[in-house]
Formats: structure tokens, sequence, C-alpha cells
């Protein structure tokens, strides 16, 4: 098969869907070509959070978290079912960060991002709220301060979502074998298939240096791949709140609440030399992130506690910082110099919460050699997917949800409202009861989600629905999840 297109994204990824999303609906012809499966890689093992980042304020990155601070603010509006907002606490700690830097700093990140609809910083007696129960009783103040929680993996599905429905074609599981230019055209190999294209961009995240390579391009930036761990243990403390630890070696964690039932304690920050195709936790840092929790926690945790884990490689810029924590998260755009022929555009480094800035500034680079990419941007104002609601009517949603679906749990309603939004009614169509949505998989997983997520989201194994689409992994027993395996044909 051959077809013209005028952009090809490698990568799916949060870059690479995000770049694909604002291209066809600039009125782009677009293939988006993925190795494995949407959010696949690091996208999908993040610490869950659309956040300026109030560590990188240590580093002076005003303008990496002014723009993140915006962006977080952005999101929020057009992916509500997604995204919600969250307080965290950061307990004062002895022979740490003193009390008035880290107030400062606080300050500082509730007024350097602008006006915002998010509360605002307070101090905290730990005596007396909630979220000094759990405790060490040695912590008596604190601040609580607002960020966002996201649902990763489900952001990037919506935005290849967004972008296929656009006129954008999606290809999982479809990997760039070769690619070459002959004038003002790409061509390029991808599994049995060959494509032609005006113009690439290079989303491969950590990989877009072994991209580069690929496609006959020298990489223009270094990237320092640093691995991300986290552990997920049965919940820690009974409220919503999300907790930042500082730790004695001057990084910091965070505790999470998660489905319900868990915590998430995370990330770490090493250097990772090996494969992209092997990223697990080393057993050093599930047991440092044990140890970060259990300064704070009057409940110790040890590595027999942990019930899942995770580990993502973030692609950052090297900028030469000595320690891992230090390196920018900040992003460059590579363009090809024009007389080389048909151009391709590399997108090295940047975090989750600024893919949208990041696919935005793609668009308006690339648009001086594909003039069909020309116009104002229009992301920043458009729902994704599901998201077209009141960002304050979340409760709302979950309320019509229940009403329109009496049969489902109060849990069923947050996790189905908080996944698919008003898009919810899609697969759950006139259902009465669950038998209406065909066989269960259990853990409130049924016939008609799965075969929504199969047909209109590329899901294709268990896999990807019970970590990446949903996160009901963590519900199933392993009898459960091989009866889906074999529904799903292998």
């Amino acid at each position: 098969m051959d077809a013209t297109f005028d952009l090809i994204v490698i990568g799916g990824g949060v870059n690479g869907a995000g770049v694909a999303r604002d291209a066809a609906g600039r009125g782009a012809k677009v293939l988006l070509l993925e190795k494995g499966d949407l959010a696949s890689g690091t996208s999908s093992k993040s610490t869950k959070l659309v956040h300026g980042g109030l560590r990188y304020l240590e580093y002076y990155e005003f303008a990496l978290v002014r723009e993140a601070l915006g962006e977080r603010e952005m999101l929020w509006n057009i992916a509500p079912h997604i995204i919600h907002p969250m307080r965290f606490i950061l307990p004062v700690t002895k022979n740490m960060r003193p009390r008035w830097m880290l107030r400062a700093g606080l300050f500082l990140y509730d007024h350097i991002g602008g006006r915002g609809s998010l509360k605002k910083t307070r101090s905290v007696d730990m005596r007396r709220h909630p979220a000094g129960v759990p405790l060490e009783k040695q912590y008596r103040h604190g601040f609580e301060y607002s960020d966002g929680w996201v649902d990763d993996a489900r952001l990037v599905v919506l935005n290849a979502l967004d972008a296929a429905e656009c006129g954008a074609e999606i290809r999982t599981r479809t990997a760039v074998t070769a690619a070459r230019r002959e004038g003002d055209l790409w061509h390029v190999e991808a599994g049995a298939e060959s494509f032609t294209a005006r113009a690439l961009v290079n989303a491969a995240g950590p990989g877009a240096d072994d991209v580069a390579r690929l496609v006959g391009e020298n990489p223009a930036y270094g990237i320092r791949r640093v691995r991300g761990s986290h552990i997920v243990v049965p919940k820690l403390f009974d409220h919503d709140c999300a907790y930042i630890l500082q730790q004695p070696d001057t990084r910091i964690c965070f505790a999470i609440p998660w489905e319900n039932d868990f915590t998430l304690i995370g990330t770490t920050d090493a250097d990772h030399p090996g494969s992209l195709d092997d990223v697990e936790a080393s057993e050093g840092e599930i047991r440092y992130l044990c140890d970060a929790a259990n300064r704070y926690f009057e409940q110790d945790v040890t590595p027999d506690d942990v019930v899942h884990t995770y580990a993502g490689v973030r692609a950052l810029v090297d900028d030469g910082s000595g320690r891992p924590e230090a390196a920018s998260r900040g992003y460059e755009l590579a363009l090809s110099d024009a007389g080389r022929g048909a151009p391709i555009l590399a997108i090295y480094g940047g975090k989750i919460t600024s893919y949208r800035h990041v696919a935005q500034d793609a668009m308006e680079k690339l648009a001086e050699r594909l003039p069909v990419l020309k116009g104002k941007g229009w992301t920043a104002n458009t729902p994704l997917p599901g998201g077209d609601f009141d960002k304050h009517a979340q409760p709302y949603l979950f309320e019509v949800l229940g009403e329109d679906y009496p049969f489902l749990s109060a849990e069923d309603v947050v996790r189905i409202g908080r996944a698919y939004g008003t898009r919810a009614v899609d697969w759950l169509g006139e259902a009465k009861s669950w038998d209406d949505l065909g066989r269960s998989f259990g853990a409130g997983l049924s016939e008609a989600e799965v075969t929504y997520l199969r047909d209109r989201e590329w899901a294709q194994t268990a896999e990807d629905i019970l970590w990446r689409r949903t996160k009901q992994g963590l519900q199933m027993s392993d009898a459960e999840g091989a009866a889906l395996t074999e529904y799903l044909g292998g």
C-alpha cells in the first residue's frame, strides 16, 4: 500500500498524540505510527499529575513552571473528566528546607502562573488536620496547596481519538523500520506497508535519538534517559489529599490516593542506561520508596507490601546537570534545514503537563515548511472526547450517570465517569442492568466496555485494557485476567 500524507508522526505517546490531534484539526492529512500500544511507554508511567512542578522552582526553572501552571488550567478546562484538582500536604520537616522557604516557594507557585481557579496555599496544624492522623506525631506543621491529578494513559488515548475524529489515521503496533527522503517527500516503511509524507515528526520520547539515526538524521540534542519508578501499596490513609514528602537527599516523593484502595508512591530519578524495552523498578528503588514513606507515616510499608510497580524512562534534554533530578524538564524542537528537502521536526524533552503547548509550538514551527498547518492554534479551548462539560460539574456528571444507570455502584459511577465523561453513554447505551452489558470479566469490567475499547480506542490485549485504558488490573484476579486474554484471542 502506498498512501501520501501531509504528516507522519512517529510515536504514540502524549507528544505524538497531541501533535496528531493539533495537525489533523488544522486540516492536515495525518498518520500516526506507534510500535506498541498508545501510551505503552513513558506516557502511562508518570506520577499521574498535571502540575507546575513545585520543586523546579528550586532549580530556577521559572519559565517552565509558569508555562506548566498555565497549561494545568487549560487541560482541566478541556478534560474535566480525566483531570481533577487535588490538595497536597507538605509537612514541615526539621533539618530540611526551612518553613519560611517553603512558604515563599508556595506563594510564588500560587502566583507565577497567573490567576487560576484552584484553591491557594494555606498553613495547616497537623494535630488538627485529617491529613495529620496517619503521620508520625513529630510532624506538627505543614502547608496545603493545589495541583491536578490526571489519568495519563487516557489523556493520550483521548488525544488520539480526537485526532482520528478530525481525520487522522492511527496505527498501533506498527513500527517504522526505514525512512528516506526523495526530494520533497519522505518514504516510510512500517511493517509490511509503505507510506509517503510531506513531513515527519519524531515524537519517540526517550527513543527520539534512535529514530533520528534510523531516518538518517544526526540527533540535534543529547537525551538523558532518566528512570522514574513507582510503587503501589494498600492505602495508607482515608482522605482525599495527597502528600509531598521531603527526603534527606533533597529529593521529594509523592504519596497519592489511587483507585480507592491503594496509595501510589513515587518517584525516583535514576539514569537508565539499559534497553527501553526492559524498564522495571529495581529492588533498590522499591526499597528507597518504602523508606521515603516510612519517614512520615506511622504505618510502615515494606517491599512485601507492594502490590504493583511500574517504571518509565523520561527523555530529558541533556543539559549537563550532575544529578538526574536537576536535569531540566523543558523541551526543544529541532527542524531540519530547508535545503535538505522534505522536513522532519524532532521533539526532545518535555513533561506531560506541557504536551499541548509542545504540540502547538511544533505545528507553528513546522508550518514554515508545511503551509497546511498555518492558522491559529485551536486545542486550548476545544474539549477532548467526553470532556464537553464545565470543569466544576464533575459531581453533577456522576449524579446524572447514577440516575441514568441505577444498577451501577457509586464506585462504578466514579470510575466510568472519570474515564469516559459524557462518552460513557457510547457503550452503556440503553442498558437497564449489568446483564444488558454482556459478559462480566470481573472488577466491574463488562463485555460492552471491552468491545468499545477494542473497536474505538485501539485496545488489542488484556494489558492494554487493564493497565492503560482502565486500571482494573489492580482489582482483577489472575484467573479473570487470563479469561479476558482468552476472550481477546490470546
